[in-house]
C-alpha cells in the first residue's frame, strides 16, 4: 500500500511534554480509585484478625527497609493506640538497635512513656539518650523540663549539673541561671555565673556578652560591687588587644545609673584611646548622649577633638606621608593638646620623610620643619628648641641635589629677632656656598640693606651677578643702589658691563632702566647715544616711539623736528619689515603726534601715508599635508611702496564699481522714486 500522506506539517498550536502525559494518567488514576470500604469490628476473632493484618504490613515493610524510621515510629504509635504499651516499647527497641542515633527516635519514644505516665520508664530513656548522645541539646531540654513539671527539684538540678560537666554553650548555662531563679536560689546562680566565666577562659573566642549578662545579673538583684568586679574583670580579661565597645559601653551605663560621672567619663576616654575608629562609632555616640546630659561645654568638646583625632590617627597609619594629614592632625592638637604632646606628634610628622630625593616631593613635608620651627618659637617659646628643628632640617635637606631657601630665611630671620646676627650671616654665608640662588642672594641683600651695611651689599651683589650675570633685575638693583648712594659714574659702569652680557633674560627691561637713568641725570645726549645704540640691536617699532617721545619731551628747541625726523627714520627703516603691524602701529602713533603739534601739510602728508586695510584669503594646511580649508585675514597695503601702486589703483576702481552696481539695484527695486525724479 502507498505511504500515509501527511497534509500538515505544522507544529500543533497546543504543545504537550511527555511529563504533562505522564502527569495526568496519575491524577487520572489517583481519581478512578474506589475509596476504601469502611471495615466495622464486631468480635475479638474479627478484632485479633484486623490486628494481624496490620501487624503483617508493618512488619513487612520495616522488613523491606530497615532504615527508613518512619515506619518504625508508625508502627509503634499504632500500637501505642491499641494501649499495648508493651507492644510499642519493643518496636522502639528494635528500632534504636537499627539507628540509635535517631534523635526523633528518642523524643517519640520518650514522649510516648511520658503521656502514658511511665515516669520511671521515661527517666530511663532520658538517661540512656543523655548518655547516647550526650551533645544532643534538645533531650536534656526535655528531660530538665521533665523533672520540674513533676516537682522533682532536685532531680532537675542534678541533670543541670551531669549536663554542665559537658561544657555546653551559653544558652544551657542561662537555662540552668534561669531554673535557679526561679526558685530564688541567687546565691547558686552566681556560683553558675562564675563556673561560667572560668569556662569561658579555656574558650579561644569568648563573647562579651557574656560578661555583661553576668553583670547585669548583680546589677539587677543590687549587688553593685559585685557588678563593678565583674565588668573589672572583663576589661583585664579582654586587654587591649581584644578591645569591644559594647562592653566598655555598658560598663559606662552601669557607672552611670550609679551616678558615678567621673568614672563614666574615665571609661569613655580609656576606650577611646585603645579602639579603632572604625570600631569605637556606637561607643562615640554614647558618650556625645553622656556629655550632653551630664557635662559641661568643655567636655562636649574634648569628646568632638577626640573623634576628630582618632579620624587623624587612622588616616595617618593608612599613609604615613599624606602630609596634608598631618597639617589638620597637628592644627588640631596645637589647638587643644599640651606642648609634649604637639612636639610628639611632630616628631612622628617629621619622621616620614619622602623616599625620592625629588623637590616635587619634598615641598609639602618640609612644611612641616616650618610649622614645627615656628610653633617652637611663638607657641612654646623655645628658642633653643627652635633653633635646633631648623638646623636638624638644614642637615636633613640633600642640598646637593636641591634645596630651599625660606629654610635659610627663616632660620637667619630667626636669628636676627634673637639678636644673634653673626650666626644669621654665617648661615646665609654657608647656604649662599652650599647651594646658590636668586632667593638666598636677595634676601641676604635685603638683610644687609636694612642694617645698612652696603659695602657687605656690594660685595653681595658681586657674588650674585658672577653666579647669575644673564640676571637683569640684579644689574638694575645694583645700579639703583649705587645711585642712592650717589656714586653716578660707579651707576653708569654698571648698566655699561650689564648691556656688556652675551646673554641677558630681559634685555628690554635693562635698557629701559638705563635710559630713564640718564633721563633723570639730564643726560640727553649719552641718552640719545644709548637709543642710537639700542636700535643697532633692534629695529623694534616701540624703541622708534620711545625714541620720538624723548625727543618731544626734552623739551629743548627743535624737540618738533627731531621727534618728526626720528618718525621719518623709523618709517623708512621699517619699509622693508614684513611686520605690518607694527608699520601701522608707528604710523598712528606719528598721526597723534601730528594731528596735537603739526600743520596742515603735516596732517595730509601723514594721511597720504596711511595703508589701506584689505581682507585677504589664504589656503591652510594639516599637519599631515592634506587640505584644511580657506581663512580670511586682514592686510594692509601702504601708498609709499611703488610695487603696490596697482594694487590700490585697482582696489579703487573696485571700491566704485561696487559703488555703481549698488546703486542700479536701488533703482529697480523702487520705480516710483525714478518717476518722481522724472517728474520733478
Amino acid at each position: 500500500p502507498p505511504p500515509l500522506q501527511v497534509k500538515n506539517k505544522a507544529p500543533a498550536e497546543v504543545q504537550i511534554t511527555a511529563e504533562q502525559l505522564l502527569r495526568e494518567a496519575k491524577e487520572r488514576e489517583l481519581e478512578l480509585l474506589p475509596p476504601p470500604p469502611q471495615q466495622k469490628i464486631t468480635d475479638v476473632e474479627e478484632l485479633n484478625d484486623y490486628k494481624l493484618r496490620k501487624r503483617k504490613t508493618f512488619e513487612d515493610n520495616i522488613r523491606k527497609n530497615r532504615t527508613v524510621i518512619s515506619n518504625w515510629i508508625k508502627y509503634a504509635q499504632w500500637e501505642e493506640s491499641l494501649k499495648e504499651i508493651q507492644r510499642a516499647r519493643s518496636i522502639y527497641e528494635r528500632a534504636l538497635d537499627v539507628d540509635y542515633r535517631n534523635v526523633t527516635l528518642w523524643l517519640k519514644y520518650a514522649e510516648m512513656e511520658m503521656k502514658n505516665r511511665q515516669v520511671n520508664h521515661a527517666r530511663n530513656i532520658w538517661d540512656r539518650a543523655i548518655t547516647t548522645l550526650p551533645r544532643v541539646n534538645q533531650f536534656w531540654y526535655k528531660y530538665t523540663y521533665m523533672e520540674e513539671m513533676l516537682g522533682n527539684v532536685a532531680g532537675s538540678r542534678q541533670v543541670f549539673e551531669r549536663w554542665m560537666e559537658w561544657q555546653p554553650e551559653e544558652q544551657a548555662w542561662h537555662s540552668y541561671i534561669n531554673f535557679e531563679l526561679r526558685y530564688k536560689e541567687v546565691d547558686r546562680a552566681r556560683t553558675i555565673y562564675e563556673r561560667y566565666i572560668l569556662s569561658l577562659l579555656v574558650i579561644v573566642h569568648p563573647d562579651v556578652k557574656n560578661w555583661i549578662k553576668y553583670a547585669r545579673f548583680e546589677e539587677k538583684h543590687s549587688y553593685f560591687a559585685h557588678a563593678r568586679k565583674v565588668y573589672e574583670r572583663a576589661v583585664e580579661f579582654f586587654g587591649e588587644e581584644h578591645m569591644d565597645e559594647h562592653l566598655y559601653v555598658a560598663f559606662a551605663k552601669f557607672e552611670e545609673n550609679q551616678k558615678e560621672f567621673e568614672r563614666v567619663r574615665v571609661i569613655y576616654k580609656y576606650a577611646l584611646d585603645r579602639i579603632p575608629k572604625h570600631e569605637a562609632q556606637n561607643l562615640f555616640k554614647n558618650y556625645t548622649i553622656f556629655e550632653k546630659k551630664f557635662g559641661d561645654r568643655r567636655g562636649i568638646e574634648d569628646i568632638i577633638v577626640s573623634k576628630r583625632r582618632f579620624q587623624y590617627e587612622e588616616e595617618v597609619k593608612a599613609n604615613p606621608h599624606n602630609y596634608d594629614a598631618w597639617f589638620d592632625y597637628l592644627r588640631l592638637v596645637e589647638s587643644d593638646a599640651d606642648a609634649e604632646t604637639v612636639r610628639e606628634v611632630y616628631e612622628r610628622a617629621i619622621a616620614n620623610v619622602p623616599p625620592i630625593q625629588e623637590k616635587r616631593h619634598w615641598k609639602r613635608y618640609i612644611y612641616l620643619w616650618v610649622n614645627y620651627a615656628l610653633y617652637e618659637e611663638l607657641e612654646a617659646k623655645a628658642s633653643k628648641r627652635t633653633r635646633q628643628v631648623y638646623q636638624a632640617c638644614i642637615e636633613l635637606i640633600p642640598h646637593k641635589k636641591f634645596t630651599f631657601a625660606k629654610i635659610w630665611l627663616l632660620y637667619a630671620q630667626f636669628e636676627i629677632r634673637q639678636k644673634n646676627l653673626p650666626l644669621a650671616r654665617r648661615a646665609l654665608g654657608t647656604s649662599i656656598g652650599k647651594c646658590p640662588k636668586n632667593k638666598l642672594f636677595k634676601g641676604y641683600i635685603e638683610l644687609e640693606l636694612q642694617l645698612r651695611e652696603f659695602d657687605r651689599c656690594r660685595k653681595l651683589y658681586e657674588k650674585f651677578l658672577e653666579f647669575a650675570p644673564e640676571n637683569c633685575t640684579s644689574w638694575i638693583k645694583f645700579a639703583e643702589l649705587e645711585t642712592i648712594l650717589g656714586d653716578i659714574d660707579r651707576a653708569r659702569a654698571i648698566y655699561e658691563l650689564a648691556i656688556g652680557q652675551p646673554r641677558l633674560d630681559m634685555p628690554e627691561v635693562l635698557w629701559k632702566s638705563y635710559i630713564d637713568f640718564e633721563i633723570e641725570q639730564e643726560e640727553y645726549e649719552k641718552t640719545r647715544n644709548l637709543y642710537r645704540r639700542l636700535l643697532q640691536r633692534t629695529q623694534h617699532v616701540k624703541v622708534w616711539i620711545s625714541f620720538a617721545q624723548f625727543e618731544l619731551s626734552a623739551g629743548r628747541e627743535g624737540s618738533l623736528s627731531r621727534c618728526r625726523q626720528i618718525y621719518e627714520e623709523a618709517n623708512k627703516a621699517m619699509r622693508n619689515c614684513e611686520e605690518k603691524e607694527e608699520r601701522v602701529m608707528l604710523l598712528e602713533s606719528w598721526r597723534n603726534f601730528e594731528e596735537e603739534f603739526g600743520t596742515d601739510t603735516t596732517k595730509e602728508r601723514i594721511d597720504k601715508l596711511m595703508p589701506e586695510k584689505i581682507k585677504k584669503r589664504r589656503k591652510l594646511q594639516a599637519e599631515d599635508g592634506s587640505d584644511a580649508g580657506w581663512e580670511e585675514y586682514y592686510d594692509y597695503i601702504f601708498p609709499e611702496d611703488t610695487a603696490n601702486q596697482p594694487n590700490l589703483k585697482l582696489l579703487a576702481m573696485a571700491k566704485l564699481w561696487k559703488k555703481q552696481q549698488q546703486e542700479s539695484e536701488a533703482a529697480e527695486m523702487d520705480p516710483d522714486k525714478d518717476i518722481d525724479e522724472s517728474q520733478s
